[in-house]
């Protein structure tokens, strides 16, 4: 057997592991699943008058407003969803399975490519769940064509691979999973600080820096304009180098210290 396809069927045989893993407990994704949803019902249903009147004007209606956070919570949905690899990982490495791997003729990245490949079908499932949540209460993507919602699929593929791997990475350096789950917390408080709720150009002077650099903003602003079928400018170049480096550092990252653990 090739070394490619031994990677290709240890890392297969992993996915499995961690898809069972997450089927039969799956309160962590439950628990995280519950933020971007609560935040949506609340912000739609207790500040969406206010909230469509200081953004679009008098005349904007809480549908206005339901249009302009779905996009940002379908991308906090994949951090808050990363944020189990990170713990599920740190699980692996101090409850002694990974020792026990090391000893078993298996492909030496296969577990660290399980976790990141069912974490992002994860993330995908959970989108999904939260799009249909934002479906039932009023959004509607009727101006998006064909190509950009394939567009807005790979946008939401590409940024969960990222952040799994910097989640990854997380887990790797915590001692166990109450750290892991603390390390991984930005993945939900960065979002807050975008634009996911508010246009960053509405926020102080002082701390639009803070929202407009910084990996969320131009993904949200790239997916929103996807999604609704508007001009996202040069948002989507941003997104994708902001993906495509967090995915290089996230996966040298994590292999050197996994790789690192094993001498």
């Amino acid at each position: 057997m090739s070394a490619l396809s031994l990677a290709a069927r240890d890392s297969s045989t992993m996915l499995r592991r961690n898809l069972l893993h997450a089927r039969r407990y799956p309160s962590l994704t439950l628990n995280l699943l519950l933020t971007p949803i609560m935040l949506l019902l609340l912000f739609v249903y207790i500040f969406g008058d206010v909230m469509s009147a200081g953004i679009g004007g008098p005349g904007a209606s809480r549908s206005d407003y339901i249009a302009y956070i779905v996009p940002g919570l379908l991308l906090m949905t994949i951090g808050s969803t990363t944020i189990g690899s990170a713990v599920s990982v740190s699980n692996d490495m101090t409850e002694g399975i990974i020792a026990r791997f090391r000893t078993m003729a298996i492909h030496r990245g296969s577990v660290l490519i399980g976790h990141v490949v069912g974490s992002v079908l994860q993330c995908i499932a959970s989108v999904v769940l939260v799009g249909a949540v934002g479906v039932a209460i009023g959004f509607r993507s009727t101006d998006a064509t064909t190509l950009e919602w394939l567009a807005a699929f790979g946008l939401l593929v590409l940024f969960s691979t990222a952040f799994t791997w910097i989640a990854v990475g997380m887990g790797l350096i915590s001692p166990n999973a109450e750290a892991a789950s603390n390390n991984a917390m930005p993945m939900i408080l960065l979002p807050m600080l975008s634009s996911a709720f508010i246009p960053v150009d509405t926020m102080p002077g002082w701390f639009q820096p803070i929202g407009e650099y910084q990996p969320f903003t131009p993904a949200i602003e790239t997916l929103r304009g996807l999604l609704l079928g508007t001009e996202i400018g040069n948002n989507g170049w941003l997104a994708i180098g902001w993906c495509v480096g967090l995915t290089v550092l996230g996966y040298f990252w994590s292999t050197s210290k996994f790789n690192s653990d094993q001498k």
